[in-house]
This record gives structure tokens, C-alpha cells and sequence, in this order.
């Protein structure tokens, strides 16, 4: 790779240089070369820059996102809302409607994975506005470089970046883990594919992703998949595991808070109801300790998992239904 001496020179960012170096116009996919306070495509004949805001480089193709640079700019909201005070401290006295079974043992033995196969594993975190369950096997083992990347600029992101378009050279990563994310872009295909395109060979993905809930997320919500569905999204990896990430009794809990949500008019009245209604039935998504391993519990899981490593080409759609698993 042929990396000119000003990448090297000027990081304006708070990724590494090899991340730096690694970087890609989302728009064209040529080099990009670092300046100041923005980052500026080498290709003469797309020429785009990105600005970089508070350390985080915006690398946006307007032309085929949603969002816009200015809005990052001026520190608009996207998918996370701004709550008050008093309603943070308030939900966080509450039980939570969601459980993940899954995450931490899945995520601690990949991190074991990446760790035989590389001294320096490097793993992009795709929707890290938030920290996902289970994460902190990855993002806190000291030998794995974490990049952590979403569509909100948040204290925890590095870059923000559209996942249909990932703004990085191809074979960049070890590891890519997209926890409760592919049901809130419009095209998860095309975000799996890029997926594929950014990871090494025999690269890892992690993906976390819902069946049966109720939207959330407001207008960023299209996409749910049954766990066959999901399998398919991936058939350009080799499944190392999946399984359930959510039971059932996880989507029967929100399926109740919803439907007494479903009789609110304004936001005090759901605001109050759905207090009540996670006090009433959070406690549901602990049955699911003995749910989880139950085939037929996979035809009402309230979300799934899928732990894969990079293959060359798709497994066939024969090959694919033949791993259903559920009720007869």
C-alpha cells in the first residue's frame, strides 16, 4: 500500500495512523490524504473532502445516504434523542424489557479466536454509539484495536461512517461486529457486502440482529429476519455459531408493552405507560435462561445471532435450509 507522507504526517483524528492510512473514500473508494481538519479524496476526478469534527472524521457519500455532513456538523440528532435528566434517572431505576443470552459468551470466545490468529487483531464496531452487550471482552483487551463507528456522533465514536458504504480499504479488519444494527438500514445486503469487502481473509463477523419485536429506533426501523433469513444475509461466511440472542419470553414481554402502547395518544401517556408496563413484565425475558436451547423456541426468539468467518463464495440456498431449526 502506497501511503503518502502527509497521511502519515497529519492525524487530526483519534484513530491510529494504520487506521488512517486505511481510509477510504466512501463516494469512490480511492485514498484519502489528511489535512488539518479533514480528510480529501486523491482522485482527481471525485475530489470530495470530509470534514473531521472534535477528532471524528465525517466520511458521508451524501449522494447515497440519509444523513447529511452539515447536520453532523452543527450536532443534530440522527438515531439517538436527547432525553432529560430526570427521565434518564428514571429509566435507569426500572427493569429493562430486553435480555441478551448471548453476547457475552459469544463475543469472549471470538475475542479468544482473534487473539490465536493475530498479535494485533484490529475489529470495527459498527452502531457504537452505545456500547453493546457483551463488548467489553473486545473493546477493553488491550491487544485489539477497536474502531468503533455509527451514524450518531457520540463521547464513544471514532468516525462516523454509513455502513452501506464503509469508508475503508478492502481487508482492513480482522473482526466486524454489527450488534442491533441491520435492522435499521435500508439495505442490509449491501451493508453485509461491505462487510465481507473490509474484512481479511478468513475475517470474522459477529451480527445481532431481531426477529419478533416491536419497532424501535422511530423512523431508522425496516428490517426484521427469522433466524434462517438471517443465515442467508450471511452466506458468504462459514456459521462458526448462532442461536438465540433474545427468547421468546423477551418478545412476549414487548409484544405487551406495545400493545398497551398502542392506546397512548401523546408522549406523557406512553412515557407513563411504559413505566408501568416494565415494571409489570420485565421480569418475562428470565424465562427465556430455559428458551434459549429449544428448537422450537427459534419460531418466536425475539432476535438472533450469528458468529461467521469469511468464505470466498456463498454457501447455496439448498445447503441453507437444511439447517432450519424450530417447531415441526
Amino acid at each position: 500500500m502506497v501511503v503518502s507522507q502527509a497521511t502519515h504526517a497529519l492525524n487530526p483524528t483519534r484513530l491510529s495512523s494504520a487506521v488512517v492510512a486505511a481510509l477510504r473514500c466512501p463516494a469512490c473508494r480511492s485514498r484519502l490524504e489528511a489535512a488539518a481538519e479533514s480528510f480529501a479524496c486523491t482522485s482527481a476526478d471525485c475530489g470530495r473532502r470530509f470534514p473531521v469534527a472534535h477528532g471524528v472524521p465525517i466520511l458521508i457519500d451524501e449522494t447515497q445516504s440519509l444523513f447529511r455532513i452539515a447536520g453532523f456538523l452543527r450536532q443534530e440528532p440522527t438515531f439517538f434523542q436527547p432525553r432529560g435528566r430526570l427521565r434518564l434517572w428514571a429509566s435507569r431505576l426500572l427493569p429493562e424489557m430486553s435480555r441478551n443470552v448471548a453476547a457475552k459468551g459469544v463475543l469472549a470466545r471470538m475475542r479468544e479466536t482473534l487473539l490465536r490468529q493475530s498479535r494485533r487483531p484490529r475489529v470495527l464496531v459498527i452502531g457504537a454509539g452505545v456500547m453493546g452487550v457483551g463488548l467489553e471482552a473486545i473493546l477493553d483487551e488491550p491487544a485489539i484495536e477497536a474502531v468503533e463507528s455509527d451514524v450518531s456522533l457520540t463521547p464513544r465514536v471514532q468516525l462516523i461512517s454509513d455502513a452501506h458504504d464503509l469508508p475503508f480499504a478492502a481487508g482492513t479488519f480482522d473482526a466486524v461486529i454489527v450488534q442491533a444494527v441491520l435492522e435499521h438500514v435500508l439495505d442490509p445486503v449491501r451493508c453485509v457486502a461491505e462487510i465481507h469487502r473490509v474484512l481479511r481473509r478468513d475475517g470474522l463477523v459477529y451480527a445481532d440482529t431481531p426477529f419478533m419485536v416491536q419497532v424501535h429506533g422511530r423512523q431508522f426501523d425496516f428490517t426484521r429476519y427469522t433466524r434462517l433469513g438471517h443465515r442467508r444475509l450471511f452466506r458468504r461466511f462459514a456459521e462458526l455459531e448462532s442461536g438465540i440472542s433474545g427468547g421468546p419470553a423477551m418478545a412476549l414481554g414487548w409484544s405487551l408493552r406495545y400493545f398497551c402502547l398502542s392506546f397512548c395518544r401523546g408522549p406523557a401517556a406512553r412515557a407513563v405507560v411504559s413505566a408501568l408496563c416494565r415494571l409489570a413484565f420485565g421480569w418475562l425475558k428470565y424465562l427465556d435462561v430455559f428458551l434459549q436451547d429449544l428448537p422450537a423456541a427459534c419460531d418466536a426468539a425475539a432476535a438472533f445471532y450469528f458468529l461467521g468467518r469469511k468464505l470466498p463464495q456463498a454457501i447455496s440456498d439448498r445447503e441453507l435450509i437444511r439447517d432450519y431449526r424450530g417447531g415441526a
